[in-house]
């Protein structure tokens, strides 16, 4: 007997539809069903099925209208706010920040508390982790997800922390202690790689596939994207930049690399070498983005500074472009912030003198609350991909 069933489209091919849709939703605000049709490369008519099922799963709603001209406005759709919520972390050696944000991303409640040394991180991710879902009016059974970003080696098959510098307590096994601790599942990531994850999706490096994150400030970091996917590398070590050997840094010569070793290049540009070089040529403050700050606002008189401060970070910037041939170079942290663009146009003109690349360096843009904003996107986007697993 002839198969009768309505033809249709195959239903993978429908998830992964409502996926793409749901993404788009999620990343770039509201959409009306022809800008979704538009900017996913599909029918209006397949569109407007693809807004129907996630109105029926609940999912999508009506946020608005926009006028298209000719007709009645067309309806604006976005991510029902209070579906869900994630909670960013980002943990410090002095500091622990949270903030929990809804199903759009909008950040809707925040906390912060001293970390100071602490030897229990698990009761300093409880206390701002439940005070930033309170200051957000909702409860933790709604949270799906918390993601923590701290200094340090993530382990990336087990998702532990291998050793960070900044915290030591902050050591292997506070993964499984925070996953028995809190019902949302939480995982942990660098925090560099958080700033990486939010300069690409929010910032200076939007629509880039390769791309470097730089981070300069008391310590140095690198975040590496390739093929639009972030790269770790096998124990997790990708980007710790600090250890590169660089000119006027000594290399350890223990022969063994401890979690208390200073790399070559940290002695060279780290918190201390900045603020040696920033007493150098008479200015008396310690904090970095202060330092490239008031260089700047001194015009010809801090020139000499800042030549100097982007001939160091064109080291480590040369070093990776040569391997990785990057189409861009961002350039983050306090220091890469509080230089914009001028710092940036130094670092590539040292750069092009000392190594044959010719890297496009810019400035981040992503300057407020790096980290947490990565953090929550890559919890957002764990639960966009979950939604459509089954």
């Amino acid at each position: 007997m002839a198969d009768k069933r309505t033809p249709g489209v195959p239903k993978l091919l429908r998830v992964l539809n409502d996926q793409a849709a749901m993404k788009l939703l999620m990343e770039k605000g509201p959409q009306t069903r022809a800008q979704l049709a538009e900017h996913t490369n599909m029918s209006k008519v397949t569109a407007s099925q693809i807004v129907e099922r996630l109105q029926r799963r609940g999912l999508v709603e009506i946020v608005g209208t926009k006028s298209g001209g000719r007709g009645p406005n067309a309806a604006l759709y976005a991510p029902v706010a209070s579906y869900t919520y994630v909670v960013g972390v980002d943990a410090g050696p002095h500091s622990a920040r949270a903030a929990c944000a809804d199903f759009a991303g909008r950040i809707v409640g925040e906390a912060h508390a001293e970390v100071g040394g602490s030897s229990e991180p698990v009761s300093v991710v409880r206390g701002v982790v439940h005070e930033a879902v309170a200051n957000a009016n909702t409860d933790l059974s709604k949270v799906s997800r918390i993601v923590l970003g701290t200094p340090g080696v993530i382990d990336p098959e087990s998702g532990e922390i291998g050793f960070s510098w900044d915290l030591p307590a902050w050591h292997r096994g506070l993964l499984t202690a925070l996953n028995q601790e809190f019902k949302p599942e939480v995982s942990i990531e660098n925090d560099v790689n958080l700033a990486t994850i939010a300069e690409q999706r929010y910032g200076v490096a939007a629509g880039a596939s390769d791309f470097l994150y730089t981070w300069y400030g008391q310590g140095i970091g690198l975040g590496v994207i390739l093929n639009n996917e972030l790269y770790r590398g096998r124990t997790g070590a990708a980007g710790e930049m600090g250890f590169l050997p660089v000119p006027g840094g000594e290399v350890p010569s223990s022969g063994v690399v401890t979690r208390l070793s200073q790399g070559s290049y940290q002695r060279v540009l780290g918190g201390e070498a900045i603020a040696s070089l920033a007493d150098d040529h008479g200015y008396d403050t310690t904090d970095p983005a202060e330092i490239c700050q008031r260089a700047l606002s001194d015009g010809d008189n801090g020139s000499a500074l800042l030549d100097e401060l982007a001939r160091r970070i064109a080291y480590g910037v040369a070093a990776s472009c040569i391997v990785l041939d990057p189409a861009v170079v961002v350039l983050g942290g306090p220091i890469g912030y509080a230089g914009g663009l001028e710092l940036a146009e130094r670092v590539a003109a040292q750069t092009a003198q000392i190594a044959p690349v010719n890297p496009n360096v810019v400035a981040g843009t992503v300057s407020e609350d790096t980290v947490l904003r990565g953090a929550i996107r890559a919890g957002l986007d764990v639960v966009g991909n979950q939604l459509f697993e089954s």
